[in-house]
């Protein structure tokens, strides 16, 4: 199955939760979240008590579609969490959080994931000064992610940072300028996370 193609503010009414899949677009009054708090569909407002089998389904694409990444993606980086020896949760938040196009969102060069990803794989994001068109592609702490010094690059970025609302998590430091750059400093944790998130329900849910 393909990547999903339809309203997106659909996805977040599914979860309950505000995912910020349009970016700046979901802190204004034009998002459809607040408006329609019910899940999509005819019976949206009729289902009943959700079991555990559903609680621990929705956590996971919760998470999927927050992140934008797909099944087979999804269980790589839960294949790799559940092999090392800390806590499978927290590497697990962890490997998404370090994924290159989450840190561009983060950091505010992009409006959106969607848009961050675009950047990416159209060359406009460089990584220690080298350009990066992978968007799962994982930083570590010390490495320095910028815009390339280009006219059409540095529009797109410094018009997405004009409209920022949020705060840059602490595992990241914005350094705004002519050609802004991202420095990351450490590994993110569970509270770097942006929703909040049950890791354990959804180790629970791929264990099966």
């Amino acid at each position: 199955m393909g990547r999903f193609t339809g309203p997106v503010c659909r996805l977040c009414r599914r979860e309950g939760t505000k995912l910020f899949l349009k970016g700046t677009r979901c802190d204004t009054d034009k998002c459809a979240f607040e408006r329609h708090r019910a899940s999509p569909g005819m019976q949206g407002a009729l289902r009943g008590k959700p079991t555990d089998f559903s609680l621990h389904l929705r956590e996971k694409q919760k998470v999927k579609r927050y992140y934008g990444v797909l099944e087979r993606q999804f269980r790589r980086y839960f294949d790799i969490a559940s092999r090392s020896s800390i806590n499978t949760g927290e590497v697990l938040m962890s490997l998404l959080e370090r994924r290159l196009d989450n840190v561009v969102y983060r950091l505010g060069f992009g409006r959106s994931r969607s848009q961050a990803r675009q950047l990416v794989r159209h060359g406009h994001i460089l990584v220690n000064g080298k350009r990066v068109d992978i968007p799962s592609y994982q930083v570590r702490p010390g490495d320095v992610v910028s815009v390339k010094n280009r006219a059409k690059s540095l529009q797109a970025v410094q018009a997405a940072l004009s409209e920022r609302q949020s705060d840059v998590p602490d595992f990241l430091n914005l350094v705004p300028g002519d050609v802004p750059e991202g420095h990351v400093l450490r590994d993110p944790t569970l509270d770097d996370v942006g929703i909040p998130v049950q890791p354990q329900l959804i180790i629970e849910f791929c264990s099966r």
